[in-house]
């Protein structure tokens, strides 16, 4: 019995060590895509909604705050569309789901719901994955074929065209007006990775707009003039919606640019004409979120090297990891760690650098599935406190008003909220505190954290006192309500 409390015990102690250091504010993320995910296929409407509602949950389980749900895998819509076809992945050739329903709001709904931000992810370029695919009749390649090109037997927008910047816009935009996502995120998939022995053919765009650039200049301005264009009508819209990108983890190595990483793997710049660093510069996103999928010591790659490298890049925008999950519980840790994953290192470097402010887990499936005990640990260790998502302050500093009127009805507190402007500094989020006492009220201790929610109300599940706190769109912190006591 004396050992079973001494085991318990610290157990315990861990676990308060471990909640004690994570942070109140962290992106905690995941990627659930839909290209090439059967199950949203086979499945009826009510199935899917139930496998995206246990998702949810299971993702809320280990604190993720945030879903980034792929909306748009190849030129086709997880969501009804006037611009493009329903989603080969849920539909067969087009066809709206029957019965009907509109994936995308759904999700939007039952993440709010679990007090998670939802970031919808297209992926611009991509139309077809395989020589054989054949698309819906209504599809715009039907009707501007001269838009798109072939490479290695699949179709892609040609990005050199002004008309294709302007469709895949007109599709974006399309989905912040219609709605409240939290934020907009394409991945790697720019210019498309490269093939042996295969050339890009884009001749014909390239001798009517290169203007006698340089071919890979030219490439990569292309992709610019997207970025920059899609920022520009984000914000001139809803600039609270964040606009992030996930590019693949190698900017560029040192051997091709002294501001490159000490790396020797393909490379962003040069190969998919993605100059991700320039964007962060110039202020045309709100976050990177590279790729480093890749264990500590990788030969070619060392996350070691890159999250360092990374840090020292973020170029005053936020910057979050993105990690494999089955590398990451796969790979034993680095001596002298006798940790049988490198999960608890990978996540110690990202909250010691200075510039990073958290992460991302691919896929969300590996996630809900526990590959490697993984929810495990985050929901016990790594994650075992809800956190805030992160500040964007170039978008807006200004804390919302708080919230008033909060009062207790049994079990359920309720408040009333700042009526809304239509202006990042919106309260629309709320933060619901637990204490023990009035005098142990600190809004800076993480494992208070009740909930963070879109409701304007919170069943509590235990005594105490209780205080709220309103986040704006881009979660600014209002001051605390007066606080409540529940018996």
């Amino acid at each position: 019995m004396k050992k079973l409390f001494t085991l318990l015990l610290t157990a315990a102690v861990a676990l308060l060590s471990a909640s004690a250091a994570n942070p109140k504010r962290e992106f905690r993320g995941a990627w659930m895509h839909t290209v090439f995910q059967q199950q949203y296929h086979d499945q009826t409407t009510a199935q899917n909604k139930a496998y995206i509602r246990q998702q949810l949950d299971l993702l809320q389980l280990a604190s993720c705050n945030a879903v980034i749900f792929q909306v748009r895998p190849q030129a086709d819509a997880f969501y009804p569309s006037d611009l493009e076809p329903w989603s080969r992945f849920l539909t067969d050739n087009g066809a709206a789901p029957s019965p009907a329903w509109d994936p995308l709001q759904f999700i939007i709904d039952e993440a709010h719901a679990r007090g998670m931000e939802l970031h919808a992810w297209l992926n611009p370029y991509r139309v077809t994955s395989a020589k054989s695919q054949t698309l819906p009749p209504d599809h715009i390649y039907h009707k501007h074929p001269e838009w798109f090109v072939r490479f290695d037997g699949k179709l892609y927008f040609d990005p050199g065209l002004p008309e294709s910047r302007q469709f895949i816009t007109k599709v974006v935009m399309d989905i912040v007006n219609r709605y409240e996502v939290d934020g907009i995120h394409f991945d790697d998939y720019f210019y498309p990775y490269p093939v042996k022995g295969v050339e890009f053919p884009d001749d014909a765009s390239y001798q009517k707009y290169g203007n006698g650039m340089d071919r890979g200049d030219w490439r990569r301005h292309n992709v610019d003039l997207l970025i920059e264009g899609l920022h520009n009508e984000i914000a001139a819209v809803k600039p609270w919606v964040i606009f992030g990108i996930s590019p693949f983890g190698i900017w560029r190595n040192e051997s091709s640019d002294p501001r490159g990483s000490k790396t020797n793997g393909l490379q962003n710049y040069d190969a998919l004409f993605a100059d991700v660093l320039l964007w962060a510069e110039k202020g045309w996103v709100d976050y990177l979120l590279p790729q480093l999928y890749w264990d500590l010591e990788h030969r070619a790659a060392s996350y070691l090297v890159l999250v360092d490298w990374w840090n020292r890049n973020a170029n005053g925008r936020n910057l979050y990891i993105g990690q494999d999950i089955a590398i990451t519980m796969k790979k034993p840790d680095i001596a002298p760690s006798t940790e049988t994953t490198q999960l608890r290192h990978k996540v110690r470097l990202t909250r010691e650098a200075d510039n990073i402010q958290g992460n991302c887990w691919w896929p969300a499936y590996s996630l809900t599935n526990n590959t490697g005990h993984i929810a495990d640990i985050l929901r016990t260790d790594l994650q075992s406190t809800i956190a805030l998502p992160p500040l964007y302050p170039w978008i807006s500093e200004v804390a919302p008003m708080p919230v008033d009127g909060l009062k207790v009805s049994g079990k359920t507190i309720s408040w009333d909220a700042p009526a809304l402007e239509n202006t990042a500094d919106d309260a629309v989020k709320f933060v619901v505190y637990h204490f023990d006492s009035v005098e142990a009220i600190n809004l800076n201790d993480p494992a208070a954290i009740e909930a963070i929610t879109w409701d304007h109300q919170w069943k509590a599940e235990r005594a105490g006192v209780y205080v709220v706190t309103a986040l704006s769109r881009v979660n600014c912190e209002s001051v605390a309500s007066e606080p409540v006591i529940v018996k």
